[in-house]
């Protein structure tokens, strides 16, 4: 087998599917609530040419082996939060903190988000910009009713009635996960549980670890531009590096093809 040949094939699969990656996080640079991601690597399987078991040179003990390239062993999500922003909207949210939103979604299955920029429907509730149902009330999973409402930092919701009176709703429930990573990008800025993310666990915001609520502001991507580029650099260079090993061994052994007796 042409190890080297292979080795600098599967570096430059590799580093696509991490240009990839970058890609996508600075496409999504200026979206609510994103979490930017990274590839992570793992060397493939070793040949064992020379084992431990078997002779070797005097004073050498150590065996010969030959790697076969790297793959990429995951997609890794980084929930590290992004900047708070004001934006004086009553239906945006941001969460300063641990947790996310619930949304229904029209199965009838539920979701995760932590992008608050919600909306009225034309039955009066609240809804992301896909109109799914915002579930930021237990009571039967519904979303705030009301047209004029305030949220403190606890999650503590009051609503002003028709006739100007002021009303105490309920409470904001967030939910979080022993291991966010697990969660499962379902697009739209929504995360599906899993078995590795773990069951959500309700909360109320400000208690037992879980975050704030922050009316009128929401949570902008957390992906830092010159960050991203250094990365997409550092890509680019061992794509190139890359696919000038292939070159490398393609002309040796072209030179070996060609030697006469």
């Amino acid at each position: 087998m042409i190890y080297n040949l292979w080795s600098g094939a599967s570096g430059l699969l590799a580093q696509s599917l991490k240009i990839d990656t970058i890609a996508n996080n600075i496409a999504n640079v200026n979206t609510e609530g994103f979490k930017k991601k990274d590839a992570t690597f793992q060397d493939l399987y070793y040949k064992n040419i020379l084992g431990p078991g078997k002779p070797v040179i005097p004073g050498e003990h150590t065996g010969l082996f030959v790697g076969t390239g790297v793959k990429v062993s995951a997609t890794r999500t980084s929930f590290a939060q992004g900047i708070i922003r004001e934006t004086r909207s009553d239906l945006d949210f941001a969460i300063d903190g641990d947790g996310f939103f619930r949304v229904r979604l029209p199965d009838g299955s539920e979701a995760f988000t932590r992008n608050g920029n919600f909306y009225r429907d034309g039955a009066g509730n609240l809804v992301t910009a896909q109109g799914y149902l915002v579930e930021l009330l237990p009571e039967n999973l519904r979303g705030i009713e009301g047209t004029t409402f305030i949220v403190d930092e606890k999650g503590h919701i009051m609503v002003m009635d028709d006739q100007g009176e002021i009303i105490e709703e309920g409470r904001v429930v967030v939910y979080r996960f022993n291991n966010p990573a697990g969660l499962e990008a379902q697009g739209d800025n929504l995360w599906a549980a899993t078995g590795n993310s773990g069951e959500p666990e309700a909360g109320f915001p400000g208690e037992e670890g879980f975050g704030f609520i922050r009316q009128q502001h929401l949570e902008s991507s957390n992906v830092s531009l010159i960050e991203e580029m250094t990365r997409l650099i550092m890509a680019q260079r061992a794509f190139e590096v890359s696919s000038r090993s292939i070159l490398t061994a393609d002309e040796m052994w072209g030179m070996a093809n060609q030697l006469r007796r």
